[in-house]
């Protein structure tokens, strides 16, 4: 079996790599099984530092369609017709998409035309906003995939309740968990660590890349404003990129232990999520990671792809509300926090499930 495996974006490796170890292990048995990694950005992107595959255990893409446009036609269109060429030219039974970005629906759709079976890894997920770009992506990329890969019984209902049958729909977990686990006891901590005086567990750590949290310039002056003031004397642990660094700077707030660091490789940024007091952040994998971890989580959205993360995890979404992320970290001062708990299939043991059921295809 020759599987193509699809990265739109860097978040989408630390999915891919358990399947690609699962796939290598598969072969050691003896089995005939083979994977090409395609990525569908440019060669010298620079999210993808030279630490990431190493820190995650595989090698880099196998090809690179070098398709960078910013505007949603153009880089469909261009992805579309990059990666048909990469199948004439690598043919392969089955396609291997993640998430929802613009290029998981792209390659999907070129790959069913080639008559292809296609794998959607986090399938199932939905914010029935149909205005967002990336709901439009979901719902073509599972109406038209064999496999749904789910992470939880959420996204096994939105399914079937969209008309999907239940022969094409198998409940793996969450992908994201093979990775961080995986990974626990090769957690590596920033050098600038002790340097700041930093404690395991004693330090808040913040997240943020949505671009509409940091143009409504007010509103994002009031949620940094609440962290420094309800922090209770915690320092402020903020790894960011450079826009939102600015941002930040930007404010002229008067607090010496809010740390504004760069971007950190896979493992450094892994060790801060597991060593935390708590998150606060906009992202969903983040979520995911410390509810697995049982790290108190604030997630500044009204909406999770994982509602496992909210419902029985460590994740709390407060909005992009100043008043709810208060509340929700006086509750933490307080001592208040739920407890958690592990949802059904975070094991870590995910990606065999998929590669068992693809290699049992028929």
């Amino acid at each position: 079996m020759k599987i193509t495996i699809v990265a739109g974006a860097r978040p989408n490796f630390m999915k891919i790599a358990p399947i690609i170890r699962a796939i290598d292990k598969n072969k050691e048995e003896g089995k005939k099984i083979s994977y090409r990694l395609v990525y569908t950005g440019r060669e010298d992107d620079p999210a993808l530092d030279a630490s990431l595959f190493a820190d995650l255990g595989i090698n880099g893409p196998d090809a690179y369609l070098n398709v960078n446009n910013t505007q949603f036609a153009e880089l469909a269109a261009g992805i579309m017709i990059a990666f048909d060429k990469e199948l004439a030219q690598n043919p392969a039974q089955v396609v291997l998409v993640v998430d929802d970005l613009t290029a998981t629906m792209s390659c999907c759709i070129i790959a069913k035309k080639r008559g292809l079976q296609v794998a959607h890894l986090v399938a199932g997920t939905r914010s029935f906003d149909i205005n967002m770009p990336k709901e439009m992506n979901r719902v073509i990329t599972d109406g038209l995939s064999d496999y749904h890969f789910t992470a939880g019984s959420d996204a096994n209902k939105n399914l079937t309740q969209t008309g999907t049958s239940n022969t094409k729909v198998f409940h793996v977990g969450n992908i994201l968990i093979d990775s961080i686990r995986y990974n626990r006891n090769r957690l590596l901590q920033p050098a600038w660590f002790n340097v700041l005086g930093l404690k395991e567990k004693n330090y808040l750590l913040l997240t943020i890349n949505k671009h509409s949290i940091i143009e409504n310039k007010a509103n994002f002056r009031k949620l940094i404003e609440t962290i420094i003031e309800n922090r209770n004397g915690l320092p402020i642990v903020a790894p960011v990129r450079p826009y939102v660094e600015k941002a930040i700077i930007d404010l002229e707030l008067d607090c010496p232990d809010f740390h504004i660091m760069p971007s950190q490789t896979y493992l450094n940024f892994a060790f801060l999520v597991d060593r935390a007091k708590a998150i606060i952040t906009d992202s969903g994998n983040v979520a995911e990671e410390a509810t697995f971890l049982g790290v108190p989580c604030m997630t500044l959205s009204n909406y999770a792809e994982h509602p496992e993360t909210w419902k029985i995890g460590t994740n709390e979404l407060v909005e992009e509300d100043p008043q709810l992320l208060q509340e929700a970290l006086i509750k933490l001062q307080k001592g208040d926090w739920k407890e958690g708990t592990l949802p059904e299939r975070w094991d870590g043991r995910t990606a065999e499930r998929i590669i068992q059921i693809l290699t049992e295809m028929k």
